[in-house]
């Protein structure tokens, strides 16, 4: 926890009010929440979603009398200087020493956060008591000049690749009939270190999966960065793909024999102080094996729903609907819309000593603590079915289902709901009306699904705006209209993505989710059990105040989370126009 409000946040706030969207009740209430948990007034406002971190750090430097800086050069930092500073102090803290000026006695520093004297002075000693002249900057922007400042003096991903090519060449030229252990190899250390720079890269990026594809002349490496592929570095020879897909598997604890059938395995490792669980796939294509890694680290921080995107009338809803003694919650939405993590987080909110909670899953992503959780294995039978039935037997209170697959699931997550449990599952589904229709597709009657179903989230991902390079505009009506939003005449102010070093020049950084969340009442009950086309469903819920995903990403849109055109990518054309 931080150290105690400080005396300038009076000063903080009034700048603030003058200089952000922030409203006198916002502050208010942060004011209040500051007294409660002792910490920064700049702190609480950043926590409780109240403004972000760019438009606090500007208020910081007028509070103090600081420029910011939206880039950091590397050109303008002296390498050796920069060096004599330990680069774990440099990230824990967050600042980053640029340059000196030996006949003044002064040297630069950028760091994050200026009311944290404790570095500055450290700063201070280690440089022989020179004085100390400050700049702020982000911590996104800090932490990529400190990761490109300390990677300029070590080896390249590209260098390593060069250096095991050339190392394979040499085996080459000695190659005999006997297979070589690579697990007691030492002449394929470059190969350990061109995967392992590989990993630690795709961790830098904030990357959630590596994709290693061979083709006729090369090996192409792309990572996946905000649900999006990129191309980080320059394709390999084709030379390296035995020797990776080997080093990989036996990382994976795979067969490096099999070649000619998909694998899928496991990997634990830390890379910058933190745990991560690589998930490895590997799949035989024409030239090789294509494997894929998704990252996902051991601590999963997001697992707080306003951080997730939930207002604080959906959380409201939300939280009367996880502390039902019974009844069934699905989160609907495509693959990768964080359905998982969103139920992760309502579990978190009810996970205490009384319930007993238990969850099925496949895979097991996000691990917590007091709850039990079983992971999907057809090799022995172990179905979401057969889970199911098996958690059943366990006195549960809550049950998380991954995914209802078919009516057999289905069935027995019914049944569970009515004779008094709490059931939560997904559903791969456009709208949360359509989950309805899914089921009864799947064989369950309409009248037990009106009977057991309480509510239905859909859920979307949007990326959000890197707040160090985004660029505002005026909207046009025709944007307005486009979004869902009826114009009212005055000018409104959006912003789109450029790009910076900050973002990977993508113009994004990190997302968030949009929401739809329709609950059951006695009107839709009716409409189900009388088996009313989806349609219909969703119309009757707009009618009755449901939110749709396109009304609520428009909100985002006009907050300036997101971007227009991302609010399109993510949801389709709703038919109607919704006043925001």
């Amino acid at each position: 926890m931080s150290e105690a409000p400080l005396s300038g946040d009076l000063e903080l706030g009034q700048i603030l009010l003058r200089t952000t969207r922030l409203s006198p009740e916002q502050l208010a209430r942060a004011r209040s929440c500051q007294d409660e948990r002792a910490e920064r007034l700049s702190e609480v406002l950043i926590e409780e979603g109240m403004l972000n971190s760019d438009e606090v750090l500007h208020a910081l430097a007028e509070q103090f009398g600081l420029n910011v800086q939206q880039t950091i050069s590397l050109e303008d930092i002296d390498e050796e200087l920069a060096h004599q500073v330990p680069i774990g102090f440099a990230k824990q803290h967050r600042v980053l020493p640029t340059s000196m000026d030996e006949n003044r006695g002064i040297i630069h520093v950028i760091a994050a956060d200026p009311l944290d004297p404790g570095p500055i002075d450290d700063l201070r000693i280690l440089f022989n008591g020179a004085d100390v002249e400050l700049s702020l900057a982000s911590e996104s922007v800090i932490l990529s000049a400190i990761n490109q400042v300390y990677d300029r003096g070590g080896v390249s991903t590209d260098q390593l690749a060069e250096e095991a090519n050339e190392d394979l060449d040499a085996l080459a030229d000695r190659a005999s009939n006997e297979p070589q252990d690579l697990l007691e190899a030492t002449d394929d250390a470059p190969i350990i270190k061109l995967v392992n720079s590989m990993l630690q890269h795709a961790v830098k990026e904030r990357a959630s999966d590596v994709h290693i594809e061979p083709f006729e002349k090369e090996i192409r490496i792309r990572f996946r960065i905000d649900d999006v592929l990129y191309e980080p570095m320059k394709p390999l020879p084709r030379s390296l793909q035995a020797s990776i897909a080997s080093r990989i598997k036996i990382m994976g604890g795979l067969d490096i024999a099999e070649k000619r059938l998909p694998q899928d395995g496991r990997i634990r490792l830390k890379i910058a102080g933190r745990d991560y669980d690589v998930r490895l796939s590997t799949l035989p294509v024409a030239f090789g094996e294509r494997l894929v890694l998704r990252l996902l680290p051991d601590s999963q921080a997001l697992l707080d729903l306003p951080k997730i995107g939930f207002g604080e009338e959906m959380i409201r809803v939300l939280d009367r609907i996880i502390r039902r003694p019974n009844g069934i919650f699905l989160v609907t939405g495509p693959t990768g819309s964080g359905k998982t993590t969103t139920l992760h987080a309502c579990l978190s909110e009810i996970n205490d000593s009384e319930k007993n909670i238990i969850t099925i899953e496949e895979p097991v992503e996000i691990t917590q603590e007091g709850i039990g959780q079983i992971e999907v294995n057809p090799k022995v039978n172990l179905t979401f079915a057969t889970g199911l039935r098996a958690i059943l037997r366990q006195d549960p209170n809550v049950v998380l289902v991954g995914e209802i697959r078919d009516k057999e699931t289905a069935d027995i997550a019914i049944q569970a709901s009515l004779t008094g449990h709490l059931v939560l599952s997904t559903l791969h589904t456009n709208d949360a009306a359509s989950a309805i229709t899914r089921l009864v597709d799947q064989g369950v009657e309409p009248f037990l699904v009106g009977s057991s179903l309480v509510a239905v989230l859909a859920q979307r991902l949007v990326r959000i705006l890197c707040t160090e390079c985004r660029e505002a505009y005026t909207a046009t009506n025709d944007e307005l209209i486009e979004m869902g939003v009826e114009p009212s005449g005055q000018p409104v102010t959006l912003y789109k993505a450029t790009g910076c070093t900050a973002c990977v020049h993508t113009g994004y950084r990190g997302r968030i989710g949009i929401f739809e969340l329709m609950v059951v009442d006695d009107n839709i009950r009716g409409m189900v059990s009388q088996n009313v086309d989806a349609k219909t469903i969703k119309k009757q819920a707009v009618n009755q105040g449901m939110g749709t995903l396109r009304a609520d990403g428009a909100r985002k849109v006009l907050n300036g989370l997101t971007s227009l055109a991302e609010l399109m990518r993510a949801t389709e054309e709703e038919g109607t126009v919704d006043q925001i």
